[in-house]
Formats: C-alpha cells, structure tokens, sequence
C-alpha cells in the first residue's frame, strides 16, 4: 500500500506492506526525510504533536493492525540534531564562523582592516572645520560605486565584496543577532539528491525542487586576486626563450605569495618568484599535458620550503610575423576572444583544483586565487602578458557538466539535456542590443566567452627585489631539444662559485633546489633549512658545511666529474665530434632531414635541436 507522510518538510509517499513494522515504515521515512537518530520520531493520526506516539510504543506493531489503509495520512516528528559548534571570532563585530579553516594569512591580515577609504576635505562642499566631517569627505566603504568607477576598476575586492554582502544582511535584519552565519555559499548546478519530493532519485526522477533554476549568466563583480606581479623581468624573458630558441609554445605553473595590494582597497596581490615548467608535449600551435604529472608533490614541498605556493599557470601563444623585427602576430583581441573556451575550461578547472579556503563560506572553501597567464602579441605586435580569472559560475558549471568548448574559440557551448542521464537547466545571458537596450537572450547552443572572464592586472615592482637569482645559469627543467638538468650541468654550477657569496647566488635558484630535492640526498628537514640559508639573505653558509645532505650531495658530485673525465679520455673528442658532424640532422619541427655542419633548418628556417 501506499502511506501519505505528512511532516513539516512537507508531503511524501511511502509504499509499505500491511505486515511490515512501524520500525519499517520509520526506517523508510528516516532514509526519505534524512532523519539521522531514529529514536526520535514520532506517529499520529492527527496534526497534534501531543496525541502522536513515540516510535518505542509503535516499533513492533503492524501497519494492519493499527487499522491504516492505502491513500492515509500519517502525521510525522521528530527532533532535528543540534547545530556542529564553531569558533567565535571578534572582529569589528562578533561573528560565529566554521571552525578548523585555516586561512591564507593576508585574508586573516585584510579580515581586521579598517578597510574605508579617506578622502580629503572638499573645498567646495565642505563649510566646517578641520576636525569635523560631512558627506562630501566622510570616508567611503571598500565597496563604493562611484570610487570604483572613477578609478577603472572593474571588478572590486574579495574582502570589498565580503564587507558588501555582510552590510546588505545587516540592511535586511537578517544578521541583526551577533550569531550570524557565514554569508557565502558556492553555486551549484547540479541535481538535488536525494530529494525530499517523494519521488526516485535522480536520474529516475526528478521534480522542481530537485532540479537547478535557470541561470541567467552576467559580468562578476569581483576578483579573488587584483594583480599578479612578476619579481623580476627574468623570469618571463626565461620563459619565452624556449619559444625563441624552439618556436614551440611553453607551460608552467606559477610559484609565488599573497600581499596586500594598495592601489585597490582591500585588494590581494599576488608576487610571482618562479615558473616550474612541468613535463609537457609542446608544439608550435599547441601544448598537451599529462595531469597530475609525477613530481608535482615534490615540487609543491620544494616550493613551500621556500615560503611559496602554486598561485597560478602561464602559457605562450605566439606567432612570429615574419618580418624579422621580433614582432609577432595578434590573436588575442577585442575582436577574436582573449581566452578561448577550452583555455577556459582549463582554467575552470584548474581553480576547482585550488580551492581557497575561507572561514566566511558556509563550506569552508569558496572560489579560488589561481590566475591564469597568457602571453600572446597584442594589437601592435609586442610581446604581452595578460592574467584573468574565470568566475564561480563557469566553475559551478564546469563541475556541473553543463557546457563544454566550442570549436569557436570565442563561444562556450551549452550541453544538451539527456533523459535519464543529463539535466541541463535553462541558461540565459543579457546584452545591449543596437538600440541600447538590455536583451535576455537564451544561451542554448552558445554564448560568448567574455561572461565568464575576470581581468586581473599584471607588471613589475618597481624596485625589484627578487627572492631568487635572476641570472643563474642551472638550465630550466623538462627542456626537450635543449640543455638538460642533470649531476654533471649542477657540479659545473657550484664549482663556479668561489666565495660563499658566490655559493648562495648559485643555490639560490628554484630550478637548482628542486633538482637538488630530486636527488634524496637531503633529509626534509635539511632541505627546508637549506632552502632557508638561501633565500634569507641575512644567513649565511656556515651551517651548510655541518649538513650530512650537503657532505653527501659533494660526494655525488665529486664522483661524477670524476666519471665525465674519465669518459672524456676514453672517447677521443675528435672522433665523437666528427662523427656527429658526419651525421645528417632531422628537423625536429618539420622532420626535414638537413646535411651535416648546419644551425638551422633549411625547410623551415627553425634552430636545429640535434
């Protein structure tokens, strides 16, 4: 039979056997209502909690014996659990957050600013004295309109948009009490299960209070990070070298620290000290990348010994023009698309990846600071660096599998819903059509690219000070075709060094602490206290001579030079270099095969790599 389940979340169904329990029929209905203490419910006849008995008295009883029959209404109670306990945190007023969230340390750093923005007495508007304050010079909120849009910036603050939302719950009355939830909540897109609707679950079922809303896309109105600055010049003409020498595209992950970014308020910055390229398969129009690669854990443990975490990833995409002045081709414009709908995708997803915790989100996470960077010409044929963010939205879709790349790199594509397997909600964006005014257009089958990107400032310090080496010579990892990282390129490296001041700068390269790292010579602990010697620069190295990592990591390399000069002697080098110049040579670009003694290729005109 079937039984109507009456509870204050609503009305369900439930099919029950006549010679089946209340214990069943409780069991049924805490699977349904997700009831977690099942001694709590309660069972009536009638709405009046008082006449409803208690699940001891009823759990043996039969449901034909208690007389109901198919179609009637059961009254349902019972006793909700009590709410998990949280840390009290005070800040400019009491505020109940999640406990064992352990923030990145410049959001607990801006979490206790002031955050207003001073402005100066109005000559013109301002009739008192120098002590007091009107309208016209009382200090603004991080969040202000006016301010934004006077100073170009598009997209306000993380913590400017916290303060936001927080004075528009306490507008509302809704955070009046001290005890206020923590206001953010990450978007989902994905089909309620299970559902208190009474139905099957999804993908049996679904109903309207399972199944998402309809999404109406529009610009986000503010940015986890505000600009990402490079310690050092060095670090992109590095990285672009391998394209200049190759004429193949590059990735790599970007390895830096949050700051306090001032020329926004409350704004987070993020300082780039290195660029880790992983192992990759690049081309001259593309990189394929093995995800996650092997020695990314290695890498991230090198990093943090360094005070550094992975806050972003940067990629090339040039094209010479053939002019020969070094200018390169323009892709990427208001007229194309600045990232393309798979660079998005990407990018949603490695945010997903990184997730940024807060102790403002419901979850204890929301968003994330990863940046993406692309270096590509811009309108005039220079070589630029541009950085964006994708939003929370296209994140949430992203996990919800609602879109997918076109192959119009300017449009993102909506999926299609499948029966029983696929629910993709309605999906709407809004646009200024040619009489200006504002269009809700369905975004089936596509939309265009621009909704979901967030622009992020980029540039330089002005005093650089740089944590590592600018000029180190240790060749960049994963470099297929060019030099390789291996005992005999870092012994070259150290023994260049002939004072301790000259040591440090050599060790004081990311590229040479991961491949030191690589060798297991080091203890953990040894290798984050060399990885302090070396980037503080008031240390110095006399404690290095009392590491048995570093005693060990010499022996390595004294009986490598050892090796290489004995090899040196066994093959005579006029043999080796004759017969390698004896050799044809295959492009490594287009396969061509070159005769010997020559640089370049002569079909494609690309540096022959050997």
């Amino acid at each position: 039979m079937l039984l109507r389940i009456r509870s204050k979340e609503g009305m369900n169904r439930v099919q029950i056997e006549g010679v089946e329990t209340f214990r069943d029929l409780a069991q049924k209905v805490a699977e349904l209502l997700k009831i977690q203490d099942i001694s709590t419910v309660a069972m009536g006849k009638d709405p009046n909690p008082s006449t409803a008995a208690a699940l001891s008295q009823l759990a043996d009883k039969t449901i034909n014996e208690a007389g109901l029959k198919h179609g009637d209404i059961v009254y349902v109670s019972y006793v909700e659990p009590q709410e998990p306990q949280h840390d009290l945190v005070n800040n400019d007023s009491a505020e109940i957050r999640p406990n064992n969230v352990k923030q990145d340390e410049v959001d607990d750093f801006l979490e206790k600013q002031r955050g207003l923005i001073d402005r100066k007495k109005d000559p013109k508007f301002c009739r008192h004295g120098a002590n007091a304050m009107c309208d016209y010079c009382m200090p603004l909120e991080p969040y202000d309109a006016t301010y934004l849009e006077e100073n170009k910036i598009k997209h306000m603050s993380f913590h400017a948009y916290l303060r936001q939302i927080n004075a528009a719950q306490q507008s509302k009355n809704v955070a009046a009490s001290s005890n206020s939830v923590p206001p953010l909540e990450e978007q989902n897109f994905r089909v309620k299960v299970p559902c208190s609707g009474g139905h099957a679950p999804w993908p049996e079922g679904i109903c309207t209070k399972c199944q998402p809303s309809a999404i109406t896309l529009q610009r986000q109105t503010y940015r986890m990070v505000d600009h990402i600055e490079f310690s050092s010049a060095s670090l992109i003409e590095s990285f672009l070298n391998y394209w200049r020498s190759s004429g193949s595209q590059r990735f790599g992950y970007l390895y830096g620290r949050y700051e306090p970014y001032l020329e926004v308020p409350l704004g987070i910055k993020a300082v780039v000290e290195a660029i880790y390229e992983p192992p990759q398969e690049d081309h001259s129009d593309g990189i394929k990348l093995t995800l996650p690669w092997e020695e990314e854990a290695k890498v991230n443990q090198a990093a943090e010994a360094c005070g550094l975490v992975q806050v972003g990833m940067i990629f090339s995409d040039l094209i010479d023009d053939g002019t020969g002045n070094g200018s390169v081709v323009a892709k990427r414009h208001v007229d194309s698309y600045f990232l393309s709908s798979l660079e998005c995708v990407f990018a949603a997803e490695m945010q997903r990846r990184h997730p940024n915790l807060s102790k403002q989100s419901v979850s204890g996470k929301y968003s994330s600071k990863f940046i993406t960077c692309v270096i590509s010409g811009d309108i005039e044929g220079n070589i630029d660096v541009k950085a964006y963010q994708v939003s929370d939205t296209l994140t949430a879709l992203q996990e919800a599998e609602i879109i997918e790349p076109s192959r119009k790199p300017s449009v993102m594509r909506v999926k299609d819903s499948i029966p029983h397997e696929r629910y993709v909600p309605e999906v709407f964006y809004k646009f200024k059509n040619e009489y200006n005014v504002v269009v809700k257009q369905p975004a089936k089958p596509t939309f265009p690219v621009e909704y979901l990107l967030v622009n992020v400032t980029n540039g330089f310090p002005h005093n650089p000070s740089p944590l590592f080496n600018a000029e180190s010579t240790f060749p960049v990892e994963n470099r297929e075709g060019l030099s390789h990282q291996n005992v005999s390129a870092l012994s070259k490296c150290i023994n260049s060094a002939h004072t301790p001041d000259q040591l440090k700068k050599v060790l004081s390269d990311f590229h040479v602490l991961c491949y030191i790292q690589s060798t297991d010579t080091f203890s953990p602990e040894e290798f984050k206290q060399l990885c302090q010697l070396v980037t503080n620069t008031d240390e110095n190295l006399d404690e290095l001579n009392h590491m048995n990592g570093w005693n060990t990591l010499q022996m390595v390399l004294k009986e490598a030079e050892e090796n290489a000069r004995a090899n040196s002697q066994t093959t005579g080098p006029s043999s080796a270099s004759g017969s390698a110049a004896a050799a044809p040579v295959s492009c490594r670009h287009c396969t061509f095969t070159n005769p010997p003694g020559i640089e370049s290729c002569e079909m494609c005109g690309l540096p022959l790599s050997g």
